[in-house]
């Protein structure tokens, strides 16, 4: 088999360039206005997206659904999915789902 140069790697998003991220999805309880969901939204990335040097790609109104990887090229951890669990369980949402870890460019 022949090795692929660093350049293809990294244009395929292979072995040492391959990034792994999660979904998350959650459902603001009713209960909550719109203006607190910005707030605990805007929460959320300053404590868990952006100590962390990851990136949240995703939006919703009440019901809210994204994707969660690295700032750089890399591979999220069972600790990032940990943290995001823990943050949405002290919320008032309801239908939390987080993805197992996966290949983003590959899955």
């Amino acid at each position: 088999m022949a090795t692929r140069s660093r350049r293809l790697r990294k244009k395929l998003r292979v072995d040492e360039f391959q990034e792994f991220g999660f979904d998350i999805n959650w459902t603001f309880d009713e209960s909550v206005s719109e203006e607190q969901i910005d707030s605990v939204v805007d929460q959320f990335i300053d404590e868990v997206i952006e100590p962390r040097h990851l990136g949240f790609h995703g939006g919703g109104h009440r019901e809210w659904e994204g994707i969660i990887a690295t700032q750089d090229i890399g591979k999220c951890t069972e600790d990032d999915r940990a943290a995001a669990i823990a943050f949405w369980e002290g919320q008032k949402v309801s239908d939390v789902v987080v993805s197992e870890l996966y290949d983003i460019w590959w899955s």
